[in-house]
């Protein structure tokens, strides 16, 4: 019936408009006719009513590079009883007065275009644009097919999704399509053959961002020859990479392809990649990412057209030094070798050639060297990126020459010496300023001027020193600041908060003191959504005045020397994803209204304080929280059942507190739980079976140590742990999705106390030392996963297991366990000598009761296993003597670029 309503309603909305338009005309037969056509103005006020108006564009440091339009909302001057041609974004026919041209590009639409919109009864339109609004995931409705008058449609940026209709098919007049941007929107293969066969005057394509990873490559060879732009970058594309030298008229060609597991999917022959550069010869901008060129001679990109103004060639996997014959196109305007491993050489001084370089970027290669002198001559630069090489040396001052710059990123190198002072006030134009990650010392420049342009300023991981200077402030555009990891020595810089556009503030791991300063009348930090103090020296209490920070999305004030209690003002930031207090001397009780006061939070980290009391017992149904730690305080009496609210929940950590209850078995019904730690606490009694099948299923982190239960474990535990014998599992490190905040838990092992400020996905431990558990399951051989097993310094008895990872372990694993035999201890002769064996020890000891049985179980006295990896912080008075015991710690909304 669906489709009934929306034609009753097409018909409805005719009959409303030629009664309408009947009535008009009759109304003002006197006078002379409105220009626009009344029925097509009714149109567009029923369009306008259908959206509101949203004001969600955040400025970005990058949008010199991605020039997306300014926002503004133009159908506010629509107005009834007037002239609809003279409304913003509306062009008519002068003879006619039909609309033929709407025009509402980045006007804050939201809202749902569905099939009876009144967009659709303009069907005179030759010139659409919708780009950059929101319209909500509409599906992309069959009703664009019937613009048949359509030479220009853009629906880029606009939240489009769905399945591609092929009514845009029949768009046969078209010139000009883009509907990039639209990430939801699927395309498969037969809908694009239609697009390429029927759109033969098409002139302009571009899919880019477009899911159409269905789509086989070797479609692009039915593309008109007619077009002479083609972008189809980050849509998924993967298989054979195709012939489309057919193309010849391309002056633009922008192609990725999928590049996983750190290289190329698809390949180019030398052969097709010849062939191809051969005949574009009017190309100008050349682009392609994620094919594999490692065969392709260097020098084949001397058939490249001399007036190409734009090179990109990203996860290439380019080889060997650097192309030298790149430099000899005189109009180079963009040049773009990023993400090659293997190019490698130093930066060729003979760039300095290439004066018309308005763009460059190098990062992410083995570059290595100086900075040349050189490239400091191209005075157009706009874009200068050298990020991730191994480049040495100095930061010149001759970078200052660089008046047009408005980005300069040379992170994530080897560059040492001082900051050049002139960097702080060189450009009026430079909007970023990065050289994080490097080798500089000394101070932070002091020369930022009023008038600055600086909207990203990265200094974070160098060994800078001393304090922030004053004038920082004067960089009144700066929307996000990080001078994180460094060595500063200074009070809390108050003065920033007269940034009103900072958004973004990290001064983590430096020596900051004193107290920390929440906002006042004259240092607001209004606009504030990330602000972390971590790893500094700040003491005192909290101020309340940083709840008041109402656009918080992230605070971190972990790892000082904060006292005083836990405010319930907290609870007022209901933006808030992350908070973290952790490692403090904060005291008290944990508010309970931190269990549910905002449905955003995903990182809930309190762990390592003094609190006291209980629990919050208000964690409820919709609960975002995936990381909750509150290890380490003075924590009592239940785990509430309403922690199983929390249906996202990864990693729960209660360790260390005093907690008086039964196992939770309830926990067993969180799917998603991948670590456990409940160690000692109080814990007592039986351990329950699982409540539901796939109960524990992805734990790969299960501590139970130092409580006092009792009784077997059940043997269906050991069946759920499927993640522990999971090999097939991609090494990374656990952290929160939305942003770059990293897990931490806290380990045991020999009695000492490990951090893991990063957990890798392969990390897998189960610890059940100090119970008092019996049982029996020979399942353990089967945990092919052990690669550290050590049960040593107790009182077992009873033969070794044999077979799997049991046979690759050395007598260190068992060591003062005088009952134990088999490899690779001496062998098992009869029971009799197995209990002479362990007769030796004290006999009250040997009362406990411990036999091989508990080993088996995997809760014996002084039992851990798992593999041990990743980053550790010890928090021991010896780490060196536990570095000797165990080896194998190891140590960037939807606009894509």
């Amino acid at each position: 019936m669906g489709w009934l309503a929306r034609f009753l309603s097409f018909l409805l909305f005719h009959l409303y408009f030629h009664a309408s338009s009947s009535l008009s005309f009759s109304f003002n037969s006197s006078f002379s006719a409105m220009l626009c056509q009344h029925d097509q103005s009714l149109a567009l006020l029923q369009f306008k009513k259908t959206f509101s108006i949203r004001i969600t564009y955040l400025h970005s440091p990058w949008e010199s590079y991605f020039p997306y339009p300014k926002p503004y909302p133009k159908t506010e001057s629509w107005k009834e009883s007037t002239d609809c041609c003279s409304w913003d974004g509306i062009t008519c026919d002068l003879e006619t007065g039909n609309v033929i041209g709407l025009h509402l590009s980045n006007s804050l639409l939201f809202g749902t275009i569905y099939s009876n919109n009144p967009l659709f009864f303009l069907l005179h339109l030759q010139s659409l644009d919708l780009s950059y609004n929101d319209f909500n995931n509409s599906h992309l409705s069959p009703q664009f097919g019937q613009f048949f008058n359509l030479t220009y449609l853009n629906l880029s940026s606009s939240n489009f999704g769905g399945e591609f209709p092929s009514e845009i098919s029949y768009l046969s007049g078209l010139v000009s399509l883009d509907l990039s941007l639209n990430d939801f929107l699927i395309l498969e293969t037969t809908i694009f053959n239609k697009l390429a066969q029927n759109l033969t005057q098409l002139q302009e394509l571009d899919l880019s961002f477009v899911n159409m990873s269905l789509v086989a490559p070797s479609s692009l060879m039915n593309l008109s020859s007619s077009l002479t732009y083609l972008k189809l970058r980050y849509c998924g594309l993967h298989g054979k990479i195709p012939d489309i030298s057919h193309l010849s008229k391309l002056v633009t060609l922008h192609l990725s392809f999928v590049y996983s597991y750190g290289r190329s999917m698809i390949e180019i022959k030398p052969m097709t990649f010849d062939r191809l550069v051969r005949n574009l010869t009017k190309i100008r901008d050349f682009r392609l990412r994620g094919v594999n060129m490692s065969m392709v001679a260097p020098s084949s990109l001397m058939n490249l057209s001399s007036s190409l103004s734009s090179l990109a060639l990203i996860l290439c996997e380019l080889q060997g030094k650097f192309p030298d014959n790149i430099i000899q196109r005189p109009n180079l305007q963009l040049l773009y070798l990023t993400d090659n491993e293997h190019l490698t050489g130093p930066i060729p001084v003979q760039l300095g050639r290439l004066s018309c370089l308005d763009y460059l970027d190098l990062s992410n290669n083995k570059l290595h060297g100086p900075i040349p002198n050189s490239i400091f001559k191209l005075v157009d630069l706009t874009v200068l990126i050298l990020s991730s090489n191994n480049l040495t040396g100095e930061a010149s001052p001759a970078t200052c020459k660089l008046k047009s710059l408005q980005i300069l990123d040379l992170s994530n190198n080897s560059l040492n010496g001082f900051i050049p002072q002139c960097l702080g006030n060189f450009s009026n134009n430079l909007s970023v300023l990065h050289l994080g990650m490097n080798k500089f010392h000394g101070t932070i420049p002091e020369t930022f001027s009023v008038g600055s342009s600086l909207r990203y300023l990265n200094f974070n991981g160098n060994q800078l020193q001393r304090k922030i200077p004053l004038s920082i402030s004067n960089c009144r555009n700066l929307e996000i600041l990080d001078l994180g990891n460094n060595n500063i020595d200074d009070s809390f810089p108050h003065f920033l908060g007269t940034l009103s556009k900072l958004q973004i503030l990290i001064l983590k791991s430096n020596k900051l003191h004193g107290l920390v300063k929440g906002p006042t009348a004259n240092y607001s930090f209004s606009k504030l959504r990330i602000f972390d103090l971590s790893r500094n020296k700040l003491h005192g209490p909290i101020p309340n005045s940083i709840f008041k920070l109402v656009d918080l999305t992230v605070l971190i004030l972990s790892s000082n020397n904060l006292t005083g209690e836990a405010s319930s003002a907290a609870c007022k930031l209901k933006s808030l994803q992350i908070l973290d207090l952790s490692n403090n001397s904060l005291n008290g009780f944990i508010p309970q209204c931190l269990g549910n006061f905002s449905k955003s939070l995903s990182v809930l980290h309190l762990g390592m304080n003094k609190f006291h009391g209980t629990i919050p017992e208000t964690f409820s149904v919709g609960s975002s929280l995936r990381y909750l730690n509150f290890n380490g305080n003075q924590l009592q009496r239940k785990i509430p059942l309403s922690i199983s609210n929390c249906r996202n929940l990864e990693i729960l950590d209660l360790g260390n507190n005093n907690i008086d209850d039964s196992f939770p078995h309830f926990l067993g019904t969180l799917s998603k739980l991948q670590i456990l730690i409940l160690k000692s606490n109080k814990l007592h009694g039986l351990v329950k079976g699982p409540t539901a099948n796939y109960s524990f299923s992805k734990l790969r982190i299960f501590d139970l140590s130092r409580n006092m239960f009792s009784g077997p474990l059940p043997a269906e535990y050991f069946d759920n742990f499927k993640a522990m014998v999971n090999s097939d599992v991609k090494m990374e490190y656990m952290r929160d999705p939305n942003n770059s905040y990293d897990y931490s838990v806290s380990l045991t092992l020999k009695g000492l106390e490990i951090e893991l400020v990063k957990i890798q996905t392969l990390l897998t431990t189960i610890d059940l030392q100090y119970s008092t558990l019996t049982g029996e399951f020979e399942q353990l051989v089967d945990l092919t996963f052990l690669q550290v097993f050590r049960v040593s310094h107790n009182r077992l008895e009873g033969p070794i297991p044999e077979g799997n990872q049991f046979n690759t372990f050395d007598n260190t694993s068992y060591e003062e366990n005088l009952g134990l035999c088999g490899f690779p201890l001496e062998k098992c002769n009869s029971r009799e000598s197995q209990q002479s064996a362990a007769s030796k020890e004290d006999d009250s000891e040997s009362k406990i009761g411990f036999g091989w049985k508990a080993v088996l179980a995997g809760y014996g006295c002084g039992l851990i296993f798992g593999i041990a990896m990743g980053y550790v912080v010890f928090k021991t008075r010896n780490p060196a003597w536990f570095v000797r015991m165990v080896e194998g710690f190891q140590k960037p909304k939807r606009f894509k670029n």
